[in-house]
């Protein structure tokens, strides 16, 4: 293999590996949610915290200003109003979900378009020069920080009404003997060795 098509193959599968750990990390949030009423995305663990509601918020705030125009642009964009991401304005689920999915949304279709050569590009986030692999990784951590913050959230709120998200707690054993011996890992663990 050329070093031209490792490099292609090695910036496919990062932006690919990207976008599966953003999908996975937006489900526990859409799986945590959905176990809420409405009114308990509005409630704030207490007075220095913030609600599920503010987190999603500021969550798609960033994701759509990050990645709107993103090798283009600065990715905090002069429409970007990070402070008012903390205020609680959405009056509605449907209107906090819609914009949740915005900011999702939009990263995915921009990670999708990357290409391997973009992956070498340097873009700005708030003037600081970043790699597009360093801006890439930033946003995960960024995405991976709060998705932890409203599962934990919904889970305390939800109390004995939860369903768990992730495997339960004592059931890691018999969940790897389902998976691992099954004929789909069987198969995909002999392609790998050949």
């Amino acid at each position: 293999m050329s070093e031209q098509a490792t490099f292609e193959t090695l910036g496919t599968t990062l932006v690919a590996a990207a976008l599966t750990v953003s999908r996975s990390s937006k489900g526990w949030v859409d799986k945590a949610v959905a176990q809420l009423p409405d009114e308990k995305l509005h409630i704030a663990l207490d007075a220095n915290t913030n609600s599920i509601a503010v987190i999603m918020k500021h969550v798609a705030g960033n994701l759509l200003s990050r990645w709107t125009d993103f090798l283009e642009t600065d990715g905090e964009k002069p429409w970007r109003d990070r402070d008012g991401e903390f205020v609680d304005s959405f009056t509605t689920r449907d209107e906090l979900t819609n914009y949740w999915n915005a900011g999702w949304q939009q990263l995915f279709d921009t990670l999708a378009g990357l290409s391997s050569a973009d992956l070498v590009k340097t873009i700005t986030i708030r003037g600081e020069p970043h790699s597009v692999p360093l801006a890439i990784q930033r946003s995960l951590a960024h995405c991976g920080y709060h998705v932890g913050q409203i599962v934990m959230i919904a889970r305390i709120l939800a109390g004995d009404h939860w369903t768990k998200i992730t495997i339960p707690r004592g059931g890691s054993a018999s969940f790897n003997q389902r998976v691992w011996s099954s004929d789909s890992f069987q198969a995909t663990a002999n392609d790998e060795t050949d």
